[in-house]
């Protein structure tokens, strides 16, 4: 009877300096995401203003029901469009796909500030959403596939921290831009698309070397081999996904309910968006850390957990303005932090041949899935804009399929990435 041997550790050496072609992937692909979630939430800064003056109406129902259709089909564009590029950079490679979603997101983006109707709104940003979705596949298969052992943990933590700078960089152009205009914070999004003209992104050697041996992606990533990892690699990252997406969703609902008619609730919101973005980095730096010590999936239930306890807190435990700006960077700090884990978790579970296309798919079809999250919101309470504890269910919910769904997938922490 043949005893199969478990796959040996890897050599992971920190001091291992990186090559500038090393530097070069890894910062492309860090500002490639980073202006990705960018003009991701740019859109979410001004949601409410900008459907207030294109549908013409002061009634909040109304404004959270458009609102909340515009989000879900965002988030389900963002679904498709992150599945057919990963499969599109397994076949034809990273770096000439990363550039074009680069393209495809900012150019919408930036159109959506010329925007008539919320119609024409909803039909751009659903059209940005298309270039938003693979853009984090790709670009951690990229720094997978690049950097030595040694660097990669913290390169993709690291990459990953882009998506609390990109909110940050929303949230400060929107501080600084949205009292003239939504429409001027709309366009500051077509400055990615300038970087496409300058940016040399260089291409995974990695991939070069197994790309002839790349034949049907789709169907060896859902084979038998990989069909475990690819369904838990869904669930895990849907958990982290609704339970972030729906807390945001209903963060403006609770600032409005406990700010009454004594404060502005969109200034107070701009000030809370600022403090869960800085909040976020140390988090993400912490999950880096923890990681160096315990394996990928108690390290998975320890940010879902947290997101958990966090989640409650903010919508059960905050009664007054004061202590949400409080707990606002707290909050980041474990429900955004804690998103470093997929990074680390994702790519390891696919091989090279087909990683963009798994992990593509594990993080998109999520995104789909999270759209629940948005469109159950406005059906929960019966106050306008409320903060219900029907609908902050749907977050706990979340995370606590997360918590149980990490422990039936591989541990594969300091295991080699297979070719």
């Amino acid at each position: 009877m043949r005893v199969d041997q478990p796959a040996p550790a890897r050599s992971v050496n920190p001091a291992v300096e990186m090559t500038a072609h090393q530097k070069l992937a890894f910062w492309s692909a860090y500002l490639s995401y980073m202006f990705d979630c960018m003009d991701l939430n740019i859109f979410a800064v001004v949601l409410v203003p900008s459907i207030q003056a294109l549908s013409q109406t002061a009634d909040r129902n109304l404004i959270r029901h458009a609102g909340s259709i515009v989000l879900a089909v965002k988030l389900i564009c963002l679904g498709i469009g992150g599945v057919v590029f990963g499969i599109a950079a397994d076949r034809f490679g990273r770096a000439r796909i990363l550039m074009a979603m680069i393209a495809i997101y900012a150019i919408f983006t930036g159109l959506s500030g010329l925007a008539q109707s919320w119609e024409q709104l909803f039909s751009l940003q659903a059209a940005a959403a298309f270039g938003v979705g693979g853009e984090w596949a790709v670009g951690i298969a990229l720094i997978a596939e690049v950097l030595p052992d040694g660097k990669r943990d913290g390169a993709m933590g690291f990459v990953q921290s882009a998506l609390a700078t990109g909110f940050l960089m929303a949230a400060i152009v929107n501080w600084l831009l949205g009292p003239y205009s939504w429409r001027l914070v709309l366009a500051f999004g077509f400055l990615p698309a300038v970087g496409v003209l300058i940016m040399r992104m260089p291409e995974s050697q990695r991939w070069l070397s197994v790309r002839a041996r790349i034949q049907k992606p789709v169907a060896e990533a859902f084979g038998p081999k990989l069909r475990r990892s690819a369904i838990v690699g869904v669930i895990i990252a849907a958990a982290m996904l609704t339970g972030s997406w729906s807390g945001f969703g209903l963060l403006p609902g609770l600032i409005r309910e406990l700010a009454g008619q004594s404060a502005d609730p969109a200034k107070i919101t701009r000030a809370a968006f600022v403090l869960t973005a800085g909040g976020s980095m140390p988090g993400y730096l912490a999950v880096l850390w923890v990681s160096r010590f315990m394996g990928r999936r108690p390290l998975y239930f320890l940010c879902a957990f947290a997101g958990l306890l966090a989640s409650i807190y903010m919508f059960h435990g905050v009664k007054d303005l004061d202590a949400l700006l409080q707990f606002a960077p707290i909050y980041g700090f474990f429900v955004m932090g804690g998103f470093a884990v997929l990074a680390l978790c994702l790519p390891e579970l696919f091989p090279t041949r087909v990683r963009a296309t798994g992990q593509g798919f594990c993080f998109n079809v999520s995104q789909a899935l999270a759209a629940v999250g948005p469109l159950a919101l406005p059906y929960f309470g019966s106050a306008a804009l409320d903060v219900p504890s029907h609908g902050v269910a749907v977050t706990l919910v979340a995370y606590g399929v997360g918590v149980v769904a990490i422990w039936f997938g591989p541990e594969t922490w300091r295991k080699p990435l297979a070719d």
